[in-house]
């Protein structure tokens, strides 16, 4: 529940992930809670990287696999910081 008396609905999301991926996702865990004390979960980890795409404006528009996203994603990132 929220301050607002409204719940929060949520859905579960199920993916499929190579070794390195998953690999990744607990490096990214385990340095988190090393340097900060806290572990990200990997649903902490989605859900930032969910939370930064939007933020960025990022839509589906002629985005055709995630070779194309990525690109997207990184393009977006080289125009917020420079």
């Amino acid at each position: 529940m929220q301050g607002s008396g409204r719940q929060v609905l949520t859905h579960r999301v199920i993916t499929m992930l190579g070794r390195q991926e998953l690999d990744y996702l607990d490096k990214l865990g385990k340095d988190a809670l090393f340097s900060t004390g806290r572990k990200l979960s990997y649903n902490d980890i989605l859900r930032g990287l969910i939370e930064f795409a939007m933020e960025a404006g990022i839509s589906g528009e002629k985005i055709d696999s995630a070779k194309s996203l990525k690109d997207r994603l990184l393009q977006q990132l080289h125009n917020l910081t420079s």
